[in-house]
């Protein structure tokens, strides 16, 4: 499955309807979201009308404020991103052939996999066979 590639106006609709849900649903304003993430009320209002695309600070004490987090905000789900840097990568857009060699890669060690690594390179620049 192609990951969705949400354009620019679409993802500040998108976190603006986010924002608009989980401000309700903490029983707040507008005005009281703006005061507690720090920034003026118009600015907030904007925002959740999906009429700017906060900066990554402010999206960050939105996240704070709104108790939730800035994947959700961001339209990203646990198939289109690791949950930190240490998690595994996500593998929801693999074929299951991938996968299984992802998964047979994990248990190689660091020196085999460098090894892999080389022979790939001389396949990505062979001519494809036809």
């Amino acid at each position: 499955m192609e990951r969705e590639q949400l354009q620019p106006e679409q993802l500040q609709q998108s976190l603006g309807e986010t924002a608009r849900s989980a401000r309700e649903r903490l029983g707040l304003t507008q005005a009281q979201v703006a005061h507690q993430a720090g920034i003026a009320p118009n600015v907030y209002g904007r925002i959740e009308r999906g009429g700017m695309m906060p900066a990554v600070p402010t999206l960050r004490k939105l996240a704070l404020t709104l108790g939730i987090s800035a994947d959700a905000l961001l339209a990203l789900s646990r198939e289109d991103v690791a949950a930190s840097v240490e998690a595994p990568a996500p593998q929801g857009n693999l074929s299951p052939e991938l996968v299984q060699l992802v998964s047979m890669l994990r248990g190689w060690r660091p020196a085999k996999v460098k090894r892999l690594a080389r022979v790939l390179k001389v396949l990505e620049n062979a001519p494809d066979d036809e």
